[in-house]
């Protein structure tokens, strides 16, 4: 790392959005998995699934409410199966 970022809000508004696109393409995957049912779709929706999964996991460990990194209204294991 060459250098701290002193703004934390650049973090927050990068976390945001990186969940915001996650989880549109988790959502996309879903529906590909839906569609085509070939292994692929579902073995990349399945990792969709695990990504989510994590990242909400993690949020919950350091007390970051799932709408502060745009992974609020998903739930990787009625969505994302």
């Amino acid at each position: 790392m060459t250098g701290k970022v002193k703004d934390v809000s650049v973090y927050e508004n990068y976390l945001y959005d990186l969940g915001i696109l996650i989880r549109e393409m988790a959502v996309e995957s879903k529906l590909a998995a839906t569609q085509k049912q070939t292994d692929f779709a579902t073995g990349y929706m399945d990792g969709f699934h695990r990504i989510v999964s994590l990242m909400q996991q993690q949020a919950k460990a350091f007390d970051i409410p799932l709408e502060n990194i745009g992974l609020d209204g998903i739930d990787p294991d009625v969505d994302l199966v």
